[in-house]
């Protein structure tokens, strides 16, 4: 097994954790170690009295970095699902790990307010919270991200797979062989024929 980092960002409510979420389900799946560092768990944990300025968020990317660089070089699948809407700082999370996947998820904004459950962006464009990435404070999109997915366009689980594709075409995790690999065409044949005479086709 190989380590490597996932890095997805993203708007909040752009669909980063819910496809983290998959992703990390079926990496479990085929026997790999994996760990997810989700923003929301961070803050509350590794991150506990940071703030919301360019300087906190920068230190909180940073200690994401520093734990997904540990993960990486033990051979772990590390999974980091935060907003990180800063480009510097995330490029400093990939020189820093260096077997780093970013993953952007684009979604448009408006889409990413209809999904608010919370009510945050509602506060936010009211201005009852400051330094709201999206709103009063900037996303700046990755220039070239490994995989883009756009979670408005298509379901969790299509994204979710475009990830795991990536991660094969890397060498990151072994490609699963497709279903039609899995007989020859002799194999297929009769396979056919003892379900007709069955009568199932």
């Amino acid at each position: 097994m190989v380590g490597c980092t996932l890095w997805f960002t993203g708007l909040s409510g752009a669909g980063k954790t819910t496809v983290a979420n998959l992703v990390e389900e079926e990496l479990r799946r085929r026997g790999q170690k994996v760990e997810s560092l989700d923003g929301d768990v961070v803050r509350t944990h590794l991150s506990k009295g940071l703030g919301f300025s360019k300087e906190d968020r920068d230190t909180n990317i940073k200690r994401i970095a520093f734990v997904c660089e540990l993960l990486t070089r033990n051979d772990v699948i590390a999974i980091a699902a935060a907003i990180s809407p800063y480009r510097e700082v995330r490029d400093y999370a990939r020189r820093t790990i260096g077997a780093f996947v970013e993953v952007f998820v684009d979604c448009p904004l408006d889409v990413c307010v209809a999904r608010d459950t919370k009510g945050l962006y509602k506060k936010a464009i009211a201005g009852e919270i400051t330094n709201f990435t999206g709103v009063s404070d900037p996303y700046e999109e990755p220039e070239s991200p490994e995989v883009t997915l756009h979670t408005h366009e298509e379901p969790p689980e299509a994204s979710a797979a475009k990830v795991i594709g990536k991660l094969e075409e890397l060498g990151y995790i072994e490609a699963v062989a497709p279903l039609d690999d899995v007989y020859t065409e002799a194999e297929k044949e009769e396979l056919a024929k003892r379900l007709a005479d069955l009568g199932y086709i």
